[in-house]
């Protein structure tokens, strides 16, 4: 008993030292968020904010807190720019759900932990899609990246219900991610190919998406444990580390240049 409790206090401390990001932690960003909250966050204040929150938001649980986090972002990312540093990383935890969901499935096989390990890759992949829609669309169109991301949550909301309330049904299920991932393939590779000369950090994503689609295989062509150990899935969740550290690197590039491109079209205003 005492053995469980000290694994399940362990696991509780690495959960949450995760869920942190460097962004999340540093002081400039606390301090604006909690001043952001004060001022904007009860009172006639918070009924100003609710007032002139879209609808779309309103449904999405978006709230005043959130607005302020996502404010507080952008000013630290500033300060950290202006001081010659590299951009923090915010809010890590959203990444890292599906990675812990996994962790917990592949550690104890349940009906529950399975179906948080799927769910949550599910939403990874339609993430990854709409992040593609935001970049290449949104920016010029908002409002159909908000249909779009709307459209997404309803696709995911009937998937889950569906392998929930209808049936599991393993074969579906990859085949919805097998065709999901081809689509954001197909279209984060068309973006990339068109701006490579123009954005020459396009050719990281054009490296991530090639090699996740590759080490997708893994997951589909089987093949008995390496050694009795390492088996194809395992081989899998391993290989995705590094891809990811990759995309990171490509939205951090990618940042930078969308907020320089900002800056100059400011002071030309």
């Amino acid at each position: 008993m005492a053995e469980r409790t000290a694994r399940l206090l362990l696991l509780t401390v690495t959960v949450g030292l995760a869920w942190g990001s460097q962004g999340d932690r540093e002081p400039v960003y606390r301090d604006c968020v909690l001043r952001c909250e004060e001022r904007n966050c009860s009172g006639d204040a918070l009924k100003h904010f609710r007032s002139l929150q879209p609808i779309y938001m309103s449904l999405a649980g978006w709230t005043c807190r959130d607005d302020c986090k996502y404010e507080c972002m952008w000013i630290t990312v500033g300060l950290y720019l202006q001081e010659g540093h590299r951009v923090p990383q915010f809010h890590g935890k959203v990444s890292l759900n599906a990675w812990f969901w996994s962790t917990v499935f592949h550690t104890r096989d349940t009906d529950l932990t399975e179906k948080m390990d799927y769910f949550c890759a599910s939403a990874v992949i339609l993430h990854s899609i709409y992040l593609c829609c935001v970049r290449t669309v949104g920016l010029q169109h908002p409002s159909v990246a908000r249909a779009f991301g709307a459209t997404l949550l309803l696709m995911l909301l009937l998937h889950t219900s569906y392998l929930s309330l209808v049936r599991f049904d393993y074969s579906y299920n990859m085949m919805a991610n097998v065709a999901i991932g081809l689509v954001n393939l197909a279209w984060w590779l068309a973006w990339c190919l068109r701006n490579h000369r123009r954005l020459p950090h396009t050719r990281k994503c054009v490296a991530v998406v090639l090699l996740l689609q590759g080490l997708s295989l893994l997951e589909l062509l089987d093949f008995p444990p390496l050694f009795w150990v390492l088996d194809a899935h395992a081989i899998w969740h391993i290989s995705t580390i590094p891809v990811h550290v990759l995309f990171f690197r490509f939205l951090e590039d990618d940042s930078l240049y969308l907020l320089k491109e900002s800056e100059a079209k400011f002071k030309l205003d």
